[in-house]
């Protein structure tokens, strides 16, 4: 009989994500809302709205 693993294994770390994060496109300005939103979001380490914010312009982007 073999005996279990008695310490943990080193945590999988995967990609945050696999598709480059969007662009806001040139003279719209609700892009250029979500970008300043993203960045300020980015520079305090708020990850949820740093995601947020790219959800919402790739579906924006469809809009243009």
């Amino acid at each position: 009989m073999s005996e279990s693993t008695r310490y943990s294994t080193p945590p999988l770390e995967l990609p945050v994500s696999l598709e480059p994060e969007p662009s806001p496109i040139a003279g719209c300005a609700g892009c250029a809302e979500l970008a300043v939103v993203r960045n300020r979001a980015r520079r305090v380490g708020d990850w949820t709205t740093v995601s947020d914010c790219n959800v919402f312009m790739r579906r924006h982007g469809e809009g243009h």
